[in-house]
């Protein structure tokens, strides 16, 4: 088969959304979250949130994964494969609505836990970041002091990511090398060394990809995200077709010189002439 994705959402949702493996959850949020053994996470309680999305981009972009920490901390895993322009504000929303759903009416704001979002991105989307793990909290503009550690938001860019050594890796750098695709079997066996989670990560992909259901399941799902390309990408020559015709009828329109739209809109003179016959200009 192509090469397996396991940013596929009903891979993901299995492997860090089902409570028979929260070891491997709880590795991957104390990696990217960097707790150490004083402030290590230790249990997770999985919301339920299994309804299947029912629109085009839910069904091929989105992954929800909501959950309570041991210490009452809120989390939200996001999973995004189609780029989306709007990360930004769809992640402040899920956040508010994790952080606001807390309280139930007429309750004290003391009871209030921290909520964190992590958004796992198949592209790149912050153009001014260069580091593949971006957090980013609630500050003084002027002081850049924390008005509060209730909100916190991580961006994980895969395409930004690289393992820079393997000796040294972290926990965190296991997870995204994992998620990335971009190492083989072999030098995951050695990250593994390190980060034993993701030993019994690979070993459940292969579990996966030999059941004949789940993987019938999962190529569908893939299925689905090519077909969502090409159509998104049809669209858009489309729109540059249509556009480009515009270009050519107004310039006709306009007396511009034949050769000049030529110029600018790359097209011959020929097709141009076309055109030009066409709407009897």
């Amino acid at each position: 088969m192509e090469k397996f994705n396991r940013l596929n959402d009903l891979y993901f949702k299995k492997l860090l959304g089902d409570i028979k493996r929260k070891n491997l959850t709880l590795s991957f949020l104390n990696g990217i979250l960097n707790k150490d053994d004083e402030n290590y996470f230790t249990d997770i309680t999985f919301l339920d949130k299994d309804n299947e999305p029912l629109t085009l981009d839910g069904k091929l972009s989105k992954l929800d994964i909501r959950a309570d920490l041991n210490d009452g901390t809120q989390v939200d895993i996001e999973v995004q494969v189609c780029p989306f322009k709007l990360m930004a504000e769809r992640s402040l929303y899920y956040w508010s609505k994790m952080y606001s759903e807390q309280l139930e009416k007429g309750a004290e704001y003391k009871k209030l836990k921290k909520a964190i979002a992590i958004n796992l991105l198949a592209f790149d989307y912050l153009e001014d970041e260069q580091y593949w793990h971006n957090i980013y909290n609630l500050l003084n503009v002027k002081s850049h002091n924390k008005l509060t550690d209730h909100i916190e938001i991580h961006f994980l860019e895969l395409p930004k990511f690289t393992l820079k050594d393997m000796r040294k890796i972290r926990a965190s750098e296991a997870w995204i090398a994992y998620f990335s695709g971009k190492y083989s079997k072999k030098e995951l066996e050695e990250i593994a060394m390190k980060t034993p989670a993701i030993k019994e990560a690979v070993e459940f992909e292969d579990t996966f990809l030999q059941d004949k259901i789940e993987r019938r399941a999962y190529e569908q799902r893939e299925k689905a995200i090519r077909d969502y390309y090409s159509y998104m990408n049809s669209y858009k020559e489309e729109g540059i077709k249509e556009g480009i015709e515009k270009v050519v009828i107004n310039g006709l329109k306009e007396g511009i010189n034949i050769n000049i739209i030529s110029q600018i809109t790359k097209l011959s003179i020929k097709d141009i002439e076309k055109i030009k016959i066409k709407l009897n200009l």
